[in-house]
């Protein structure tokens, strides 16, 4: 009694604990106030003779008008439009990206994505992916040349272009001379998707040789919302020696700095969906930082590589190039930088998971299908089809094996009433059944355990690749990685009222978490009944704790639950009409 009433206590508490760890997560991930640390940090210096410079705002010893440091941080920012405009510029014209390049300063601090709009809507606002220094919600990108006792150019250098738009067909090179001999080209070119090229390029013209450094950088001002989600890393993340590292921007808060020496690979910034990230030379092993630094209340992310010495002989020039890439992480995208640029592991940019291994072939498998049926919903279910297949002779097994626990069901019930008293006596009883019978209790078991990687490599592939990002299915799914937008407390749209005003997200359940619960429920039935009452009860509940747990979970994965238990169920009924099972 005391082990089926702890086997209760446990249920009821596991339920509790992931209800209450999603309304918590809820609760936290929208509050528009997201307190930060007010403290300044000191930037802590590289173990290397020359430093990235630190991306700047620009400053200002105005005093807001009730002196606080949040105040101080509003007085320096302005609206990205007024930023914009104090700055010359070059468009920024491609088939998927947008804006303009900075002339004061050579920053690209100004890309729309023309592909990617915020909500479903037709007019909804395009993705806004870099936005220029002093404006809310800075993010950009800068490169340049660090070179100790001489007058390099800066956040304030003004560069002569020779082209005013930037094309894929026409690269635009900025110039500029600092009048001490030095004279600096910096070569922008971009593809037909989201990679830059820089090239930059320094000739000596002096009497006497020197030495620099080439960096790049890429610069985030403000704590950017995340989602909440532990199973997703957004914030600063690189590859390393074919190491990942990930930084989520509360960790950086408390290191301050983290600096690596690798060859090869990239760093930068993420998103769920969009990255920005630095590519340097391949070939040579760079000095690289994460960094974070507290302006006036300014929360100030920064990731940035620093070169290997170069020396300039009088009359002699050098060249280095590196890339960026900002844009959407598109898996067939980061896959071809990958390959064609040589990036060493670029396709962790995705955060796939501990199931790598399956999530990565199971996304390939779902874009196969959907190009042929065009729908991604579709696609979803064909794929569980195929898993179904390749797992079918194991689940047979399993579904076999079932029946017959189910056929000695009576048999069962039986001992338990001769022999209810005496545990020991019980439990032999039940074992020399099953050996007389050839019956094992726990091969039922093992379907579903290797069906659970497979569900949580599913689970990723919704969450986290955009695309799946606004996909439709049928009907009133219009998004497969969004939870079912209807609610049963307005009987699905019928009554005029909407039910998330005024109730937590736990219990919005829709249509499709209805569906999962139902099929959940009749499987279940085909099941060997558990012979204790409490057992039973307690198995019973476990579809509509599952019905709640799934409905703010992505549609697509939950019409992947209910159609994967409709075809176990024709299987397990089709097995048991064949073995004689009632």
């Amino acid at each position: 009694m005391n082990e089926n009433r702890n086997l209760a206590m446990a249920v009821v508490f596991s339920v509790l604990i992931l209800l209450g760890f999603q309304l918590y997560n809820e609760w936290r991930y929208t509050d528009d106030d997201n307190p930060q640390p007010s403290q300044t940090v000191e930037q802590a210096e590289p173990a290397t003779d020359a430093q990235v410079p630190t991306a700047t705002t620009p400053s200002s010893t105005a005093q807001a008008p009730d002196g606080t440091v949040a105040g101080v941080r509003d007085a320096v920012l302005k609206g990205r439009d007024a930023m914009l405009a104090e700055s010359p510029r070059i468009l920024v014209r491609a088939p998927r990206l947008e804006g303009s390049l900075a002339l004061r300063g050579g920053r690209l601090d100004d890309l729309t994505m023309i592909d990617y709009r915020e909500t479903l809507e037709a007019d909804s606002k395009r993705i806004v992916l870099l936005s220029p220094s002093g404006a809310k919600d800075a993010y950009f990108a800068d490169f340049g040349w660090v070179g100790n006792g001489l007058k390099m150019p800066d956040s304030n250098t003004l560069w002569a272009a020779n082209r005013k738009t930037l094309t894929p067909e026409t690269p635009v090179t900025l110039s500029w001379d600092n009048g001490q001999g030095l004279t600096f080209q910096r070569t922008m070119a971009i593809d037909e998707n989201y990679m830059f090229t820089v090239t930059q390029t320094v000739k000596n013209n002096g009497s006497s040789a020197v030495t620099l450094f080439p960096y790049g950088l890429v610069s985030r001002h403000g704590s950017p919302q995340v989602t909440g989600f532990y199973i997703l890393h957004e914030g600063l993340l690189g590859v390393f020696d074919e190491t990942l590292l990930e930084v989520d921007y509360d960790e950086l808060q408390e290191d301050n700095l983290i600096q690596k020496t690798s060859t090869g690979g990239w760093l930068g910034i993420t998103d769920k969906y969009w990255l920005t990230a630095l590519i340097p030379n391949q070939k040579e092993a760079q000095t690289t930082r994460f960094t974070y630094r507290n302006d006036n209340g300014l929360e100030k992310y920064q990731t940035d590589f620093l070169g290997q010495p170069v020396g300039i002989a009088p009359g002699a020039s050098v060249t280095e190039e590196s890339h960026l890439f900002a844009g959407a992480k598109e898996v067939n995208q980061l896959d071809g930088y990958e390959a064609s640029l040589s990036i060493k592991r670029f396709d962790l940019a995705i955060d796939f998971g501990w199931f790598y291994f399956l999530t990565k072939p199971i996304f390939y498998t779902m874009i196969y299908i959907n190009d042929y049926v065009g729908n991604y919903g579709i696609a979803i279910l064909l794929l569980t089809v195929l898993i179904k297949v390749l797992f079918f002779p194991l689940a047979n097994k399993s579904y076999t094996a079932m029946s017959k626990m189910r056929k000695l069901q009576p048999e069962m019930v039986k001992l338990r009433d001769r022999f209810g008293d005496d545990k020991v006596r019980l439990n032999q009883e039940m074992m020399s059944l099953y050996k007389r019978e050839k019956a094992n209790p726990a091969s039922g078991c093992l379907p579903m355990i290797v069906q659970i990687p497979v569900f949580f490599a599913l689970y990723k592939v919704l969450f986290v690749t955009i695309e799946m990002r606004h996909a439709p299915f049928f009907g009133w799914i219009h998004d497969l990685s969004a939870p079912d937008p209807t609610v049963v407390w307005n009987l699905f749209g019928l009554i005029p009222w909407d039910p998330s005003a005024y109730l937590p997200a736990a219990v919005l359940i829709g249509v499709w978490p209805l569906v999962m619960g139902v099929t959940m429920f009749l499987q279940q039935r085909l099941n060997p009944q558990p012979t204790d009452p409490l057992q039973a009860k307690i198995f019973l509940f476990l579809p509509i704790m599952f019905t709640f747990l799934l409905a703010q979970f992505p549609a697509g994965l939950v019409i992947y639950w209910a159609w994967n238990n409709l075809l176990s169920i024709i299987q397990q009924k089709l097995i048991m009409i064949k073995m004689g099972v009632k």
